[in-house]
């Protein structure tokens, strides 16, 4: 099987083929630290710890770098109102994104680098392209000349001409900025001070750099002149991913990157997120609602990176319910191990296409290929992930069988078998379930409260709503009630 992924720039999948056998360089534009993180960096950052955790399970050692850009008008704009430093604006939320990462089991990168710690590799190659003649000084300002980079345009299909006629109407001409550029589309590699503001030394005075050649410096300097992969939100596509190579292509004369992939955008309810409308969700006022971590990731998981996704409390509570199936088979080894005669709980922590020791062996490449070739097609985890609820299901009515039969229709080794599977192919898209969360849950309830949780399972049912009642079931089970449904929609039940 073969690797193929969508190629933004080439605008069609492509076999997958490093730079350097068996290793990947890969590279994500990160956040500007100036607010909490919001959904749409909570589907950035899953997205690409997945396709990272997946690379490494195909057996690829893969080098991943994400920036953090943490000087910025907008940075310095909160620092004004809240009578505080840039510095202090970067620090509070840098600690913040990592808080939130951390609460939705995104994997840390192998580095962090920030534009303010890569002041030196920036301006060398500002002072680098302005003695190949793509940059131009303006009046402490320095800017690229678009016009003198031929392939200007080739990742996001736009013809420089069109841009500079679509522009000419909108231009104003008594900007000083505008009026230091000898072209319309030509960008800011470096900024001149202004009062009040950090700034640094240069060869054209103090300042600070522009934005796109942040990360131009930053890819430079951690992962080379040419990487295997270049990541982010389709937002970035232009002009920032443009801008991106014109800098770096015009120093090097080589690709910044072979392959670029972008994530969909997010919206919330069918509209654009926006603060104006009322609808911008923080990854924290999310996870505080409360929703569990995990149904985030699920459903993030469940649409194809590439498309746009659309948050809404239906789609949450349909993934809240996808996960305590996924949960419940990830916890059967822990629940019903013992009683089916295992000799060993800990998942395995290898790759199963190399595990020869596992009972059933026979068994393990079949589910693994198919997980592997839905997943190979372009990142399609939501095919992937089919695969694991097939198993999850399985498993579950096993265990009810156990529960209520005391015995099970599939033999003990092939379960465990299952389970291995499931728990490790689980963990190369992120998803985890600790047996000792459940231990938390399992407190005493009130004759009032199981009453209570059967009523809403009986007006589930009524609704067809079966994944909601089958989660209400599981949640009983797990503080220690058994449900008996009897004729004519009647439910007993019983403490265990």
């Amino acid at each position: 099987m073969t690797l193929t992924i969508y190629n933004t720039l080439t605008r069609q999948k492509e076999p997958f083929q490093t730079l350097e056998p068996g290793k990947v360089r890969m590279y994500c534009c990160g956040i500007t630290v100036y607010d909490y993180c919001h959904l749409g960096h909570a589907r950035t950052c899953i997205v690409w710890d997945v396709v990272r955790r997946y690379l490494e399970w195909r057996g690829y050692s893969v080098q991943y770098i994400q920036n953090f850009t943490d000087i910025d008008d907008k940075i310095l704009n909160r620092a004004r109102e809240e009578g505080t430093s840039m510095e202090d604006v970067s620090e509070r939320f840098i600690k913040a994104y990592f808080e939130d990462m951390e609460r939705l089991h995104v994997r840390q990168a192998d580095a962090y680098p920030r534009a303010t710690q890569t002041m030196d590799g920036i301006k060398r190659l500002v002072y680098e392209l302005e003695q190949k003649g793509y940059a131009y000084p303006a009046n402490g300002d320095v800017y690229f000349c678009v016009c003198r980079f031929h392939g200007y345009g080739k990742l996001s299909g736009r013809k420089l001409e069109d841009l500079q006629a679509g522009a000419s109407g909108r231009v104003d001409l008594e900007d000083p900025e505008v009026a230091k550029k000898k072209y319309p589309f030509d960008f800011a590699l470096w900024k001149a001070a202004k009062e009040g503001e950090p700034s640094w030394e240069s060869p054209w005075g103090k300042g600070r750099p522009g934005w796109h050649i942040e990360c131009s410096a930053m890819v430079r300097e951690r992962l080379g002149e040419t990487i295997d992969i270049h990541v982010g939100g389709s937002d970035l596509i232009f002009p920032h991913h443009e801008n991106e190579i014109a800098q770096s292509e015009a120093v090097t004369g080589k690709p910044l990157a072979k392959y670029w992939l972008h994530n969909g955008m997010v919206k919330v309810g069918g509209e654009k997120m926006s603060k104006s409308l009322g609808n911008f969700i923080t990854i924290r006022d999310l996870l505080d609602r409360p929703i569990d971590p995990m149904a985030v990731r699920l459903f993030i998981l469940q649409a194809h990176y590439r498309k746009p996704v659309d948050f809404t409390d239906e789609a949450l509570e349909a993934a809240t319910n996808g996960w305590e199936t996924l949960k419940e088979g990830l916890l059967f080894g822990h629940k019903y191990g013992k009683q089916l005669g295992w000799e060993d709980f800990t998942p395995v922590s290898h790759s199963l296409k190399q595990h020869e020791t596992h009972k059933c062996r026979n068994q393990v490449p079949a589910t693994a290929s198919r997980f592997q070739e839905a997943v190979d097609d372009d990142f399609n985890f939501a095919g992937g992930l089919a695969v694991l609820f097939e198993i999850a299901k399985e498993l579950r009515k096993e265990g009810n069988l156990l529960v209520h039969q005391g015995t099970t229709e599939i033999p003990a080794d092939e379960l465990e078998t299952q389970w291995h599977i499931l728990v490790e192919l689980a963990a190369v898209l992120g998803f985890e379930a600790r047996p000792e969360e459940e231990s938390d849950r399992a407190t005493d309830l009130t004759d009032e409260e199981i009453e209570a949780l059967v009523q809403k399972r009986s007006e589930a049912r009524k609704a067809k709503n079966w994944a909601k009642s089958d989660r209400l079931r599981e949640e009983l089970k797990e503080r220690g009630i058994t449900l008996i449904d009897q004729p004519g929609g009647v439910t007993n039940w019983h403490r265990n």
